[in-house]
């Protein structure tokens, strides 16, 4: 067992930097650098799985956390590695294009692939913190988080198999069924609350209040830099008009009845 959360938390993101690393010398090999996704998630699972086996907290807290934490990752990282040969994604292919003609490619990437795991690291503290919980029975905030993530995980899977039957179909016009009539990211909605389920889980534990930080990390993330804008863009750039009309009747973010006349 290690005692300190600050020696575990740094084993954890030892562990996510060495698979990183890894990983970026596959994508030096091959030049694609699709399976980071993959290997952020898989970090997240590798250190949920560290702090399950090595914290001294009660069992039943350490896999409470572990467990959604790792099925909600283990998921990702399939539907990640679904997409592995088919092409690097779109938008590693661009900061590829870009970074090259700054002469920075690979340099960029190193960097890139390790922020990766640090990211993976810090948003890995709610399993930490609620690894370190001795109570040897779940508190009610405890089990509504387990409800919570029930209900948010399944909903999230449902969306990702809307919208994977829709482009197995052919994906022509627009994907407005389902979950994505009432948001046009279900997906990252659901998953988002996935994230405060688990900051449910850990909050019983000391120090349990640092555990929101990752949903609202996560929220940031979402709503600002790598979940809704870039597919948005991709969406306009692919769908145009048809798009855009979509945009002027569903919400951005929080399902809710569509609109004739407002984005929300």
């Amino acid at each position: 067992m290690i005692e300190h959360r600050w020696q575990l938390w740094l084993l954890g993101w030892a562990a996510s930097a060495l698979l990183l690393a890894a990983l970026y010398l596959w994508q030096r090999r091959i030049r694609d650098a699709t399976a980071v996704d993959a290997g952020w998630a898989a970090s997240l699972v590798l250190c949920a799985g560290l702090y399950a086996a090595l914290a001294p907290g009660s069992l039943v807290q350490r896999l409470a956390i572990a467990v959604p934490v790792g099925i909600e990752n283990l998921r990702i990282a399939s539907l990640v590695r679904k997409r592995l040969g088919k092409g690097e994604d779109s938008r590693y292919r661009e900061l590829r294009r870009r970074w090259r003609e700054k002469g920075r490619e690979q340099l960029t990437f190193v960097i890139f692939y390790q922020a990766q795991a640090l990211l993976a690291a810090i948003l890995s503290v709610p399993a930490l913190l609620a690894s370190f919980n001795g109570s040897g029975s779940l508190a009610a905030v405890q089990w509504v988080g387990l409800a919570l993530w029930i209900v948010a995980a399944t909903l999230e899977w449902t969306a990702d198999r809307q919208l994977a039957q829709f482009k197995a179909s052919g994906g022509e016009g627009v994907m407005d069924r389902g979950l994505w009539r009432y948001s046009r990211h279900p997906n990252y909605f659901f998953q988002t609350l996935t994230w405060v389920a688990y900051a449910l889980i850990a909050v019983a534990a000391p120090w349990g209040w640092l555990a929101f930080l990752a949903p609202a990390l996560i929220l940031y993330l979402v709503l600002f830099v790598t979940g809704v804008p870039p597919a948005e863009e991709s969406s306009l750039r692919s769908r145009g008009d048809a798009y855009r009309r979509y945009q002027a009747r569903t919400s951005a973010f929080v399902p809710w009845p569509p609109t004739r006349s407002s984005t929300v």
